[in-house]
């Protein structure tokens, strides 16, 4: 059965609305002032660093690279907007064009009121040691590479209308530069991935679809013995709105997926952005200058605490050079081998810092040559940390475990910081790409999964489901696809309805979802080994 006639009883729902000549103008007000923004936070945080914001070149790369970073939020926006806004549309909820800003409303909300915790864990998943030199060549083509790998994987399945998930295109990515830059310098492909990140993303793929198949199923099996109203199983009348008990659900939980997804998603382009920012204005942005006065008295405590739980005394010198236990620990993050020297280095590294920062006075202090090298020696021993106290082979009992975590937060505040302006910015590059290009994804949601068209129920279930899964994913630290559940979901209530399913789109979904990690993984590594030599 073709898609048109999944919805020929009743004719589809109207997709032609647009914003209007006073909306298509405020967007593209809301896009100029949002690149104005931009420009003149960098221009002032520079200036109040002391850099000179006329330099051409650097500043040119930085403006690029991040049009690119929001660009590709932009894209994120308009590829992910069908989880939220499908069967809102399909069961005559909302409107189409006012259900598109609903939702690019709240993606702009939640981008605002994130945490931050998760932007920079994105970024934990690049290789250290372009991490370390994110401002050179090489961490330009990094950025680049990964960047517009993961915009022409989602430009791909969205102009196909399928839907794919846009956080595994960006770790694919991020895994081929990583194989990339290891094979370019002789070591073999896997020495520059974190694979067990790798391995929960592949775990993800096989079991988010068949959560969201199920679980909608049940629910909507569920929702047929307990509630019997016919209507809410029947196709919906043309232009006729569902009850209105059922209607508010729906509106509910397109909310609150536009939310959680604004609040989630979001965040990964602000820790790129930062990524940018630190390796183009290190002296504005390598360090947090704004962080309490009480801040550099805790910071001496936590390091004199770690470094004992890590072997030394309170008047014992380290037993390595502070540049002996930078290559020391540096090897460790990168090979994930556990040496003998490995908690002395990182030990010898947190002594260093602690002087470091101790003889400046606080991070405000510390001057612009040095600011870089703080910032790197900081971020160090904090993935050195992270690493370090998961790791079996180092032994660590729980009291040494919490102390250099305890460290580790120290470190964190003082580095992993998001700008009020960054949050901004991506917030209008996400919200506002929501609202433009999602036509062709949720037609495949609303109509092309199943022979019949989406009941009230049905889309209730799926989207549920939805909503439940990303607020659990983002609460336990799950690599779970919210787009996968969606759409998957909508099956599981079409099968449970005995309506049948489309297959020909069932198996292009399965398809991209499958090719997700290998051609993100193929193109950002091939970006990157192309950009290395041009750059």
């Amino acid at each position: 059965m073709n898609a048109s006639a999944a919805v020929s009883k009743y004719g589809r729902p109207n997709l032609e609305g647009g914003l209007g000549l006073a909306g298509q103008l405020g967007f593209g007000a809301a896009i100029l002032a949002a690149i104005a923004y931009v420009a003149y936070s960098v221009y002032v945080d520079a200036n109040a660093a002391g850099v000179s914001a006329m330099a051409f070149l650097p500043f040119a790369l930085l403006f690029i690279a991040l049009l690119i970073a929001l660009g590709f939020e932009f894209v994120n926006g308009f590829h992910d907007t069908a989880n939220a806004v499908a069967t809102v549309i399909y069961t005559n909820a909302m409107p189409a064009n006012v259900a598109v800003v609903w939702s690019g409303f709240f993606n702009f909300v939640g981008v605002l009121l994130s945490s931050g915790a998760v932007a920079f864990g994105i970024v934990s998943l690049l290789p250290v040691e372009l991490i370390l030199q994110v401002g050179s060549s090489a961490g330009f083509a990094m950025v680049f590479a990964l960047l517009i790998a993961a915009i022409m994987w989602n430009l791909a399945t969205w102009w196909l209308g399928i839907p794919s998930s846009s956080s595994h295109t960006l770790i694919g990515s991020i895994i081929g530069v990583g194989v990339a830059n290891a094979m370019m310098h002789g070591k073999s492909g896997t020495a520059g991935v974190d694979w067990s990140k790798a391995s929960e993303i592949g775990q993800a793929l096989l079991v988010s679809p068949l959560v969201g198949f199920g679980v909608a199923a049940l629910l909507f099996l569920a929702m047929k013995v307990l509630i019997r109203n016919k209507d809410l199983y029947q196709e919906p009348k043309d232009g006729v709105p569902p009850p209105l008990w059922i209607r508010a659900l729906l509106i509910f939980t397109c909310t609150g997926v536009s939310f959680a997804h604004g609040s989630n998603d979001g965040q990964k382009g602000m820790g790129l952005i930062m990524l940018i920012l630190i390796g183009t204005v290190p002296t504005a942005y390598a360090l947090n200058r704004a962080v309490p006065a009480s801040y550099t008295q805790e910071f001496h405590v936590g390091a004199d605490a770690a470094y004992a739980a890590l072997g030394g005394t309170p008047t014992s010198n380290p037993a390595l050079q502070p540049a002996a236990a930078r290559i020391a620990v540096t090897s460790y993050i990168a090979d994930k081998t556990h040496q003998p020297s490995t908690a002395p280095a990182l030990a010898a590294l947190i002594k260093d810092i602690d002087r470091q920062v101790d003889e400046y006075g606080s991070l405000a202090k510390v001057p612009a040559a040095a600011s870089e090298n703080v910032r790197n020696d900081m971020y160090l021993a904090s993935e050195g940390i992270k690493r370090l106290a998961k790791d079996k082979a180092a032994n660590l009992n729980e009291g040494q475990v919490e102390a250099i975590n305890g460290f580790k937060k120290s470190l964190d505040a003082g580095t992993r910081f998001i700008p009020t302006w960054v949050k901004v910015a991506v917030a209008f590059a996400l919200g506002l790409g929501t609202m433009v290009g999602w036509k062709r994804i949720v037609v495949t949601v609303g109509e092309k999964i199943g022979k019949s068209h989406l009941t009230y129920a049905q889309g209730a279930s799926a989207e549920l489901v939805a909503m439940g899964t990303i607020f659990a994913a983002d609460h336990l630290g799950l690599p779970v696809s919210t787009t996968h559940v969606l759409s998957s979901g909508v099956a599981g209530t079409m099968a449970a309805n005995g309506s049948g399913l489309q297959m020909s789109t069932v198996r292009n979904m399965l398809m991209a979802w499958v090719l997700t990690l290998p051609v993100s993984i193929l193109l950002a590594g091939g970006l990157y080994a192309l950009f290395s030599m041009l750059l």
